[in-house]
């Protein structure tokens, strides 16, 4: 951990910064220099994270003497990092989001027209991000020669935080709708999980509008029709995507800044990389994580600081003192590097714009959430069986299900033998397309426990099967809770 602080004000607040890699030193540098003259009220711990850090061995990006800085401050401004490529690194954003339990990922859109190009004026769209759970748990198999696979993993209490969190920052802020997206027509446990729960936290907010769309359209309609929407809440991966995408047709990835919210801590940065081709040239735009650092101040209670910097921040920008990835001749009066346009930011602390709408923060503690109700009683819970996943190269499914049926035993059935997903056994279709993994489910006749799985797993064993996973198929109040097969 670096030595080196800084102190701005008076009734500071301790905050870790790191400059991070690529642009990262020069877009903090500037972001810094505005919060100092905006009259930000802060100490500053700065750590190293990032390329360095990676180079010198660490697989997670970060030292471990660092992370005493963000667990005595509660509170990180981090630039963009440098991920090396190849196996063995750990993305260090979701190693400190999971770490600190930063569950909420905000990104608010807004469009700059005329001063900056959209087609989309008036765009002001918030999205709000499930930041922990779902294929970014990043736990993914080899299992045979033809097939990997990931877990999507999503749970009740998790998804209840993130909509409560969603709904929540609709009221404090006036917003007047929060919208789902889910693709629970086909991930039916998963998804549906989340939109059954969004529903019945949303029962809890009838001050506020709500509603659901399947991903794929609604992210058709978030890129054409913006102003339909204004809070929407996401899990993780659908909320990655779409928030760039909303960034970019609002005007630019480069003028977003984000949150990552949890119980304890906090994390503000830009939500573009570190853009290693333009380091060192006096070019990259700062905006993004100027904004993020504007977040940062609300967060903290300083919102009459983030004021007075956002508005700043709104004159500059509709002045047309613009960084060249927003230049434009037609409404630019002038191209400035980063360190330039922090200057001219600084140059008009205390003045509002005229034909940008103004922003207003009041001052205060960081938005509390209403915990996680306590769910009811354990459900009733059965087991029918057990999907085995078999390596296999033979000619047909018919073939492998002649092999396995007699090993099913006494209290197992082979129902069924799928591939990719699609059932091919019994009656396989002779244009499906086939890998060299199936998986055979084994039904119970209702007297299966561990031990007869066990016994069913010795028997295909000695048989010879090569199997990798296995997953118990559980009921929960005579609900299934796993899927049928494609075809079944």
């Amino acid at each position: 951990m670096s030595n080196e602080t800084a102190t701005y004000g008076e009734g500071l607040v301790p905050i870790t910064v790191a400059r991070g890699d690529g642009i990262g030193p020069e877009i903090m540098d500037a972001t810094l220099r505005i919060l100092e003259a905006g009259g930000a009220r802060l100490t500053i711990e700065e750590i190293e994270i990032g390329e360095k850090v990676y180079e010198r061995g660490n697989s997670s990006g970060i030292e471990p003497d660092s992370w005493s800085s963000l667990r005595n401050t509660r509170v990180f401004l981090k630039a963009p990092i440098t991920t090396p490529q190849g196996g063995g690194f750990k993305s260090l954003n979701v190693t400190v989001r999971k770490t600190l339990g930063l569950y909420a990922n905000v990104r608010p859109t807004v469009a700059y027209d005329p001063f900056v190009a959209t087609k989309h004026p008036g765009m002001d769209v918030v999205i709000v991000r499930e930041n922990e759970e779902d294929l970014y748990a990043g736990i993914e198999y080899q299992q045979s020669d033809d097939v990997v696979h990931a877990l999507k993993l999503h749970s009740v209490p998790a998804s209840e935080r993130i909509c409560r969190y969603a709904f929540e920052y609709a009221k404090l802020n006036g917003r007047k709708k929060v919208t789902a997206f889910t693709k629970d027509n086909i991930l039916k446990l998963t998804d549906g999980m989340f939109h059954k729960v969004f529903d019945e936290v949303a029962a809890n907010y009838p001050e506020i509008e709500s509603e659901h769309w399947i991903v794929d359209i609604g992210a058709a309609k978030l890129a054409d029709t913006p102003e339909a929407f204004d809070v929407v809440v996401l899990e993780n991966l659908y909320g990655d995507i779409l928030s760039d995408v909303a960034a970019q047709i609002a005007g630019s990835v480069g003028l977003a800044g984000s949150a990552n919210i949890g119980e304890g801590f906090a994390m503000f940065e830009a939500i573009h990389g570190s853009a290693p081709r333009r380091a060192g040239q006096d070019l990259a735009n700062p905006s993004g994580l100027l904004l993020g650092a504007i977040l940062m101040l609300v967060h903290i209670g300083q919102g009459d600081v983030a004021e007075k910097v956002h508005n700043a921040w709104l004159k500059t920008v509709e002045d047309g003192v613009h960084t060249y990835d927003i230049f434009d001749e037609a409404v630019s009066t002038e191209k400035v590097g980063t360190s330039g346009f922090a200057d001219a930011v600084i140059a008009r602390i205390g003045q509002k714009p005229e034909t940008l709408k103004a922003v207003s923060y009041a001052a205060g503690a960081p938005m509390a959430v209403p915990a996680v109700k306590p769910r009811g009683p354990e459900a009733n819970k059965t087991l029918d069986g057990v999907d085995v996943f078999v390596t296999w190269r033979g000619e047909t499914p018919a073939e492998l299900g002649e092999r396995l049926a007699p090993l099913a035993g006494e209290q197992f059935e082979l129902s069924q033998i799928s591939n990719r997903g699609q059932r091919v056994w019994p009656g396989a279709a002779p244009e499906s397309f086939m890998t060299d993994q199936w998986r055979c489910r084994f039904i119970s006749d209702g007297s299966a426990d561990n031990g007869s799985i066990v016994a069913l797993l010795g028997r295909l064993n000695e048989a010879g099967a090569e199997f990798g996973m296995t997953e118990h198929l559980y009921s929960f109040d005579g609900e299934r809770g796993y899927t049928l097969s494609q075809g079944e």
